[in-house]
């Protein structure tokens, strides 16, 4: 396919995965950091021992700090930086005369916690009427960059701009499927978050499969009744970004999200689990979003709710529980 120029904002696990991913394709790849320290470090060592340890970032990568340079004159434009940092990176981004022919792509999976926005509205508030698709699935940065098969799923509302970023993203390893349901892809990729952080307290309290999968069936069906009522289709909850999504999130020893629950489960608070990663657990502010959006679109979400005052309100995790167990009877 034709050469891309393209610059990945954000310089994490996932971000520096897929600018090896697109180097590898024969695309000209900028990645840009916010810290100079460390991209300098990574300028370097071309490994980013912080987010992806023991993987090679390919020489023919520009990495950078300089955000006027990473967006210069380029056809694609990632975000790979964490959802409540997204509007302070736009607003910048604005300031600079931005590339208004260019694709803007997000792989963020979070909510905006003080507007209640997905990433695609916050992108459109602040740029305008770009092109905008989200990239998200089943996809653990280390994975990916180990060569494990893989799949995800690209959505826009612009079926040309789907398969133009199916065919640069496409490997023999990572498989890409198209879809037009922003909404339910991002609330997808956002949502699960928090069922993960309630398995993870299931697993620290040491509760068994049993339990697991409780929780990650009825959070699914939360995740559902809120994106049928936010206008997302409900058969997107059960293919890559919903379903798919949230078992590996679930299940991973490397799913953030699922370790801070392990770490609230065994009892440690969640100022010190914040404290000891490098990186953002994106359940933990999105735990919030999907609390306050089950109450402004009156759905009943019971598993979000309970994982909402676990972190913010401090609800000892055995008697959330307990209160899950012991709800009024119902149909399923």
């Amino acid at each position: 396919m034709k050469r891309l120029d393209i610059a990945i904002l954000g310089d994490g696990g996932w971000g520096t995965t897929l600018a090896i991913l697109l180097s590898h394709k024969g695309h000209s790849v900028t990645l840009w950091g916010a810290f100079d320290d460390y991209i300098r470090v990574l300028r370097r060592t071309r490994v980013n021992k912080r987010f992806l340890p023991g993987i090679k970032i390919p020489d023919n990568i520009c990495i950078t700090s300089d955000l006027k340079l990473a967006l210069y004159d380029k056809r694609l434009i990632v975000f790979a930086i964490p959802s409540q940092h997204m509007r302070d990176i736009l607003e910048k981004i604005k300031k600079l005369g931005y590339p208004r022919k260019a694709i803007y792509l997000s792989v963020t999976k979070g909510i905006e916690i003080k507007t209640l926005k997905r990433m695609s509205e916050v992108v459109h508030e602040e740029l305008g009427n770009v092109k905008f698709a989200t990239l998200s699935g089943p996809t653990i940065a280390h994975e990916v960059a180990t060569g494990v098969p893989t799949v995800a799923v690209v959505a826009s509302n612009d079926k040309h701009i789907c398969k133009l970023l199916q065919n640069c993203f496409m490997t023999e390893r990572l498989r890409i499927y198209t879809n037009d349901d922003v909404v339910g892809v991002e609330l997808g990729g956002s949502l699960k978050n928090v069922i993960a952080i309630a398995c993870g307290i299931s697993d620290g309290l040491g509760f068994g499969t049993n339990t697991k999968a409780a929780i990650l069936s009825r959070g699914l069906a939360e995740i559902s009744r809120l994106g049928h009522a936010m206008g997302a289709k409900s058969s997107t909850f059960s293919g890559i970004s919903g379903l798919g999504d949230l078992v590996t999130t679930c299940i991973s020893l490397y799913s953030r999200n699922r370790f801070v629950g392990e770490q609230l489960g065994k009892g440690k608070t969640l100022k010190h689990i914040q404290e000891s990663m490098q990186m953002v657990a994106e359940g933990v502010p999105t735990a919030k979003g999907a609390y306050l959006l089950g109450k402004k679109y009156k759905i009943d979400m019971p598993i979000a709710r309970e994982t909402y005052l676990i972190l913010y309100k401090n609800k000892p995790a055995l008697k959330t529980f307990k209160d899950l167990m012991n709800r009024k009877k119902k149909e399923e």
